[in-house]
């Protein structure tokens, strides 16, 4: 299976998830900065409000794929969610905590940074759906850290939805969300990007404007939807 970019991923998405269309007190957020136009192409198809969730991996030096923990930014604060077990091996396998200690004082200032400068990353999420949404996932380590933020902002019920992931990821997730879909779970997994034919790097400036349409409030109905609100189907 493969996705043209990440707003056609995100329509597929939409499409995989029709028990959650016009669902009151439902919003979708977008992981920042790759999940954004996934999130918000899921949304525009379920006619759902949606925002953003901040998060940074915290990737092995040298290996800044393999992540061994992460942070996300939740109600005003930093959240840290930190694989012991791997930590402890990098550790023993010659990489210092100086250097670890480096790569989390780099992602913490950047988040702080996103917290600062984007819109549409605070909502009330007490009690509400929350459906989590990423371009994919390796490790499954952001996705982990910002299904542990939404959790205590107070959220209900959490959705995990991608368009591709490593099983690893996936097994790991359904232990803390209460539903993990992912519309692809490939047998050999090497990177998400080679799923995409077109997966460039997103600038803060298109993450901006994306959730500028959306406004803090959530995303505007198309015009060509019904503004109804008849639950789940």
């Amino acid at each position: 299976m493969r996705f043209k970019d990440r707003a056609e991923a995100g329509r597929r998405l939409a499409e995989g998830l029709p028990q959650l269309r016009e669902r009151p007190d439902t919003i979708v957020l977008g992981l920042a900065r790759g999940g954004i136009p996934v999130a918000a192409a899921t949304a525009a198809g379920l006619y759902l409000p949606f925002g953003a969730v901040l998060v940074r991996k915290l990737g092995i030096p040298g290996r800044d794929e393999t992540a061994f923990g992460a942070l996300a930014w939740s109600r005003g604060d930093v959240l840290r969610i930190v694989n012991k077990p791997l930590r402890d091996l990098i550790l023993a396998r010659g990489i210092s905590q100086a250097a670890l200690d480096a790569v989390e004082a780099r992602e913490r200032s950047e988040l702080l940074r996103r917290a600062r400068e984007y819109p549409g990353t605070d909502h009330d999420l007490r009690g509400k759906t929350v459906v989590l949404v990423d371009d994919g996932l390796a490790t499954g380590a952001t996705m982990r850290a910002a299904v542990e933020a939404v959790r205590s902002a107070g959220a209900g019920t959490i959705v995990t939805a991608v368009p591709v992931a490593s099983l690893e990821a996936s097994t790991s997730l359904a232990r803390v969300c209460d539903v993990v879909m992912a519309l692809h779970t490939p047998g050999k997994f090497h990177a998400v990007g080679a799923f995409y034919d077109h997966f460039e790097q997103l600038s803060d400036a298109d993450v901006v404007s994306q959730l500028e349409g959306a406004g803090v409030a959530g995303r505007p109905w198309p015009a060509s939807a019904p503004v109804t609100n008849k639950g789940p189907r």
